[in-house]
């Protein structure tokens, strides 16, 4: 992570560039220490910004001639991200979704991290992709970041599964996490999958003999919900997924925002980036 400096990074001399690195990774690892529980204004806050999101997609999903995101670009940039997605390339862009005035949404003590990605799997089907997705006693053999997970109940298509999630950026953290998940497929072509989380807890000594789950909304607040909008389309010689998640995580300390927020809002970058690759790996491994 490179420290913001009026001069070029060749003119710090070597003392004073280790003291600037020692200075951001003692911010980084005291933050932590100043973060609070959950507050319920918070989690209203993000309810709204869930709600509203959800409403854009539903208008999305209707139109069969839209259904995924990318299809609401321009045209031209459609036709480049979509030769772009045949070519193995990613698709990865922030969202915000704003009030019905247009305003920015306030989440007060916390932070929306909003993005939609998309990759093409070829030679891959609709059924078959789906069957791996459904899968959910084996995420931990595709996914790096699930470290086990379980099917916990299922219905026909409404499942519920508990899944521990670990991500290492400086510090580990592990979150033990409940998910209530249902797909909708309404023809032989398209499937919509919504996962929202139920429960997130951070995992105190994960791994140790005296590990334990902290009550939900308790804890450095790393991650407190984490809700997921899949699409699946198959078409042109294979299966397009798209995944939209909208997380929400604490707000960075008074006077830290320019250290922090940079490295907490790469986090769900790059978990999209890896969620999705890792999904590719395992429809082609599987099919």
């Amino acid at each position: 992570m490179a420290l913001a400096s009026t001069k070029p990074a060749s003119s710090l001399l070597p003392g004073k560039r280790a003291y600037a690195t020692i200075s951001l990774f003692a911010c980084l690892l005291a933050a932590p220490l100043l973060a609070g529980d959950l507050n319920p204004a918070t989690l209203a806050a993000f309810r709204e910004y869930e709600t509203l999101t959800e409403a854009r997609i539903a208008k999305q999903l209707s139109d069969p001639g839209v259904f995924l995101y990318i299809n609401t670009l321009p045209l031209a940039e459609r036709s480049r991200v979509y030769a772009s997605l045949r070519s193995g390339e990613m698709y990865i862009a922030p969202l915000t979704t704003l009030d019905p005035s247009g305003h920015t949404i306030s989440v007060p003590q916390g932070l929306v991290h909003h993005w939609v990605g998309a990759v093409f799997i070829p030679g891959a089907t609709l059924a078959g992709t789906l069957k791996v997705m459904e899968d959910y006693d084996h995420k931990q053999d595709d996914y790096p970041e699930v470290v086990r997970s379980r099917l916990l109940h299922r219905e026909g298509d409404h499942f519920q599964a508990f899944m521990r999630l670990r991500e290492h950026h400086v510090i580990t953290v592990t979150v033990d996490a409940d998910f209530d998940i249902t797909f909708i497929q309404p023809d032989a072509q398209h499937c919509f999958v919504t996962s929202r989380s139920t429960s997130v807890r951070q995992v105190e000594d994960a791994g140790k003999p005296g590990e334990r789950d902290l009550p939900e909304g308790r804890g450095e607040g790393f991650l407190w919900q984490l809700d997921s909008f899949w699409q699946y389309v198959e078409q042109d010689g294979g299966v397009y997924v798209e995944l939209e998640p909208v997380s929400l995580t604490r707000d960075v300390p008074t006077g830290l925002g320019w250290m922090i927020k940079p490295f907490i809002t790469s986090v769900p970058r790059e978990s999209l980036e890896s969620t999705l690759e890792s999904t590719r790996k395992a429809v082609l491994k599987k099919r």
